[in-house]
């Protein structure tokens, strides 16, 4: 497995344009000065830790997705793929397609595993001036705990 480092906290995010799961383009920086974005890098849709995930986030969304922070999940899967799962698992956030080129968001913030072709888990708290404030990075194989995210946004305000 090859994942280069993650990017480093205090540094500017890197801005990116993705299509959500209804073919929308979301911009990072649309968010600037309005929003937090917690950015959550998946490896693949339709995957049990992945959805154990993101169905988590569901469950909790007003904790993640409200008037202060954005919830942006991101896999390599397709726009399609991520239609039919969003529909299929009530996933009413932004699932974002870094489908083309390949991974390339993914490799912008340094979770990119070039072997497998997917991201690693990395989850990205950046601040509204659209700096990262907080991350962790966990192996494709073990989930993150919602607590944390809970931990920096609220060390976030």
């Amino acid at each position: 497995m090859t994942v280069a480092a993650s990017i480093d906290t205090g540094r500017a995010a890197p801005d990116f344009e993705l299509a959500d799961q209804h073919g929308q383009a979301v911009r990072l920086s649309d968010f600037a000065g309005h929003k937090s974005v917690l950015l959550v890098f998946y490896p693949l849709a339709f995957s049990g830790v992945c959805e154990g995930e993101l169905t988590a986030l569901r469950e909790n969304l007003g904790e993640f997705q409200n008037e202060d922070v954005q919830l942006l999940s991101v896999s390599v899967d397709s726009m399609f793929a991520h239609r039919v799962w969003a529909d299929r698992e009530g996933l009413d956030f932004p699932l974002l397609s870094d489908f083309w080129p390949h991974g390339a968001v993914a490799s912008a913030y340094g979770v990119f595993d070039d072997t497998r072709g997917v991201a690693v888990r990395g989850t990205f708290l950046i601040d509204k001036e659209g700096l990262i404030r907080w991350k962790i990075v966990n192996p494709i194989s073990e989930p993150r705990d919602l607590d944390t995210y809970r931990k920096a946004l609220a060390a976030l305000t």
